[in-house]
């Protein structure tokens, strides 16, 4: 029988360590608002992360709708359409005009040649998104956002563990998002968190993800209910026990990918900032040229769905293309939409094997 081959797989940790970690939430019965498991994970994302300050939520989405609330900016922010809606999604909700930067072609990250053209006397902040793991460029995004008195927010929701300048990507902007939910490198079933390092933010992200309650008594913000649950927590603490292994295989996956497609006309794939330092291997993006190939990525996609592989075209379609955003398009985003409709990213998941992948690239050889 054919073995299915999907794009991804939830990584979890041994079912005994599990049961193991959460038997003494029966003894407390403190299933959530910041308990024993949630403070514990908190203090080993920052040793991990190697970042001051972070906040848990049960979702990423969550964690970047309140940092942005947080922070209290206004008028327009200044991102990216090439990631998923969930982004331009917590901008808009908070009152917000989203303004659509173009992406740059080598990594697909957000084009800095173009930010500052895009800058207006209403602009409040720059939300720019590291994409598959490669990093932004984080020094020039920098100096703009100081020139310019802008804040920073970064979408890190594909960047769990990885380093630039031998630093963690969680220290650069004023706080980065990250997500923990099933699909990602890290999970906590569903979860996410904030990087920050302002402690005042810190203050005020405790209260907005617990209904903006200050004590017994008061309430003094319009706050949402946000906070990772124990055993959200506890799916963390094991899952990040087993974190460097999770990575050594991806890496070899990875570098199986490169040596059995590399030197294979008409694919390409995303060349990531040379001052990364330590990488996750969260995705293995491939476009294709179909000037080259003599196909495009639609046929390719549904070859490999007729053998059993599930791929996924992501990112696609762009968020200014969904019917919620198509009439917000406000700039030039070609080279944003010439990558989404011709990405595909192959399977990549711990669980994989070498026969696996070397099936996965013999159909794309033929």
């Amino acid at each position: 029988m054919r073995k299915e081959i999907y794009v991804t797989r939830a990584t979890l940790p041994p079912y005994e360590e599990y049961i193991s970690e959460i038997r003494d939430i029966w003894d407390t019965h403190w299933l959530t608002n910041m308990g024993t498991k949630h403070n514990e994970l908190e203090k080993q994302l920052c040793r991990r992360l190697d970042v001051p300050n972070i906040s848990l939520f049960c979702n990423g989405h969550m964690a970047l709708e309140l940092v942005i609330q947080a922070f209290g900016l206004t008028g327009e922010v200044i991102t990216t359409p090439y990631t998923f809606v969930s982004t331009t999604h917590a901008i808009v909700r908070n009152g917000l005009t989203p303004v659509f930067c173009d992406i740059n072609p080598v990594d697909y990250t957000i084009d800095v040649t173009k930010i500052e053209s895009l800058i207006t006397e209403k602009t409040s902040a720059i939300i720019p998104v590291h994409v598959y793991g490669n990093v932004c460029d984080v020094d020039e995004i920098d100096r703009i956002a100081k020139k310019h008195n802008l804040k920073v927010i970064y979408d890190a929701a594909h960047a769990f563990g990885v380093e630039y300048m031998e630093k963690g990507i969680g220290n650069y902007g004023d706080a980065s998002m990250f997500s923990f939910h099933a699909t990602k490198v890290f999970n906590t079933i569903e979860g996410g968190a904030i990087a920050y390092k302002d402690e005042s933010i810190g203050k005020k992200l405790y209260m907005l993800k617990n209904f903006g309650i200050k004590n017994e008594e008061e309430v003094i913000d319009v706050g949402a209910n946000a906070k990772m649950n124990e055993f959200s927590a506890t799916m963390g603490l094991c899952n990040l026990k087993h974190f460097d292994e999770s990575i050594e295989k991806r890496k070899m996956i990875y570098e199986i990918y490169k040596s059995e497609l590399d030197g294979i006309l008409g694919i390409s794939i995303p060349q990531p900032n040379a001052n990364i330092s330590k990488k996750n291997y969260s995705y293995y993006p491939i476009l294709v040229n179909k000037a080259i190939c003599g196909f495009d990525r639609d046929y390719l996609f549904e070859k490999l769905k007729e053998n059993g592989i599930y791929a996924r075209k992501y990112f696609y379609p762009l968020v200014t293309d969904y019917d919620c955003y198509r009439n917000r398009v406000n700039n030039n985003v070609t080279n944003a939409n010439k990558i989404a409709e011709n990405i595909i990213t192959l399977p990549m998941h711990e669980y994989l094997t070498r026969e696996d992948i070397i099936r996965i690239c013999s159909v794309i050889k033929q």
